[in-house]
């Protein structure tokens, strides 16, 4: 993929195969299969407040694959992780997003231990949008858990 739409909202390259968002905007969908995008992976609620509307339907109409994983902003759970993990089991370049970047660096960083990269290394790009750790937000704590349960 090349030519990275930094305008999109927290965007961040993990690597050429994967790149992480917060929220959408209605032109986002074409623009992310004209980079190669073959799934996007959708971790925000529906009714997050700035949540694309009629994603799913955007995403067909782009011929991108769409998974939809809703992960409550204060309660995230093994089994929302387990299905993260399924979902980018995928040949080809992969879109993670939700609303701020805040799930998807975590469970980027989790999905990055589960492979084998180093701590440091994927704490580093996981505190390129926030740390839970260190955060003053009242879910930060539920986060902290989450990713102290990575490998």
């Amino acid at each position: 993929m090349t030519g990275d739409p930094e305008d999109i909202a927290c965007w961040q390259r993990i690597s050429p195969e994967l790149t992480t968002s917060g929220r959408l905007g209605p032109d986002d969908p074409a623009r992310l299969a004209r980079l190669g995008v073959t799934r996007v992976i959708n971790l925000a609620l529906e009714d997050s407040p700035g949540a694309l509307p009629d994603e799913a339907a955007r995403m067909a109409q782009s011929g991108l694959e769409y998974v939809h994983i809703p992960v409550p902003f204060g309660a995230p759970t093994e089994a929302h992780f387990a299905a993260f993990a399924r979902a980018m089991k995928v040949e080809g370049p992969i879109h993670v997003h939700c609303i701020m970047n805040w799930r998807v660096s975590a469970f980027v960083y989790r999905w990055n231990r589960m492979r084998g990269m180093p701590v440091e290394d994927a704490l580093g790009l996981m505190r390129m949008q926030w740390d839970p750790q260190a955060s003053d937000h009242p879910d930060a704590p539920a986060w902290a858990r989450f990713i102290a349960a990575a490998p």
